[in-house]
């Protein structure tokens, strides 16, 4: 048998990697977040990382030639996972645990499955639906008490519902009409509509504040260089060499390591129904995505 070549290798090991700098983002957000407007802690982040890949891409020859007539449907892929998404997850973040917002993000497989039908033109075998009730009933069991115990819980969730919209929107879209574009430049672009996007926000809406501690700067540069860079960057390539059900099914496997890392490094618990939530959000998305990753 012929041994594995490196771009093989790397598609197999990418999706853990990608998992684990995902996963980080929550946390470190997290510290961000406690000295940092929510808002300008994701513009900040999306500003510095557009502008290192902009520079990256300008330098790099056909970056061009790869973006006419196409940059404009990366602008807005990339304003839907980078802008929306983001944004929504981090003002959420400021009343909610990490570990249930990024719950709530691995319903992203699911509304990809979902959407799939009518505009990729897939159908749902019987497992794939057994998923969906099994994930609907798992994060019925984390938001609902959440939502149900005052207004600051029902936001968090509502801002979660808009994050997962924007991720699985932005998913459909970039496979459906961005595919064939060279990573840097693709990511480059979405990078820096999210910027644009979230900078906007933030000036209309947020009344911008930020300490920057030595936590924080560290916090905003672990973001921009291993998740906006690194973590967005390995998406796109998931995205560009599979399905989209693919490249979206790794979030189910955050939530678990959000809430891990998060109880070992704040002390966030979970009530047993939560745990059980859990359990069963990552069991429904995992068989809605298994069958999408089969095809």
């Amino acid at each position: 048998m012929a041994p594995a070549s490196p771009t093989s290798r790397f598609a197999r090991v990418a999706p853990y990697v990608f998992i684990l700098l995902w996963s980080s983002s929550f946390v470190t957000a997290r510290v961000g977040l406690r000295v940092i407007s929510p808002l300008l802690f994701v513009g900040v982040r999306l500003v510095i990382a557009a502008l290192i890949l902009g520079v990256a891409a300008l330098r790099s020859p056909g970056s061009r030639e790869a973006l006419r007539g196409r940059w404009w449907h990366l602008a807005i892929a990339g304003a839907l996972v980078n802008g929306i998404t983001l944004s929504a997850f981090h003002v959420g973040m400021v009343t909610e645990s990490v570990g249930v917002m990024a719950l709530m993000q691995s319903l992203s497989p699911m509304l990809v499955a979902l959407a799939a039908i009518p505009l990729l033109g897939e159908r749902l075998r019987a497992s794939q639906w057994v998923g969906l009730v099994l994930g609907t009933l798992g994060v019925l069991l984390v938001v609902a008490p959440r939502a149900l115990a005052g207004p600051a819980g029902w936001q968090a969730i509502a801002l979660g519902l808009i994050g997962v919209v924007g991720l699985a929107g932005g998913t459909i879209y970039f496979r459906r009409y961005c595919g064939g574009v060279p990573l840097l430049p693709a990511t480059a672009v979405q990078i820096g509509a999210g910027a644009l996007l979230t900078a906007g926000l933030a000036l209309a809406f947020e009344r911008m504040q930020a300490t920057w501690t030595v936590g924080a700067i560290t916090a905003v540069a672990w973001n921009v260089l291993a998740v906006s860079i690194g973590a967005m960057a390995l998406y796109y390539y998931m995205l560009s060499h599979g399905t989209a059900g693919r490249a979206a099914a790794n979030f189910y496997l955050v939530p678990g390591t959000v809430a891990l890392v998060a109880w070992a490094a704040f002390g966030e618990h979970l009530s047993p129904s939560a745990l059980l939530g859990f359990a069963l959000a990552s069991a429904g998305v995992a068989l809605v995505a298994r069958v999408r990753t089969a095809g």
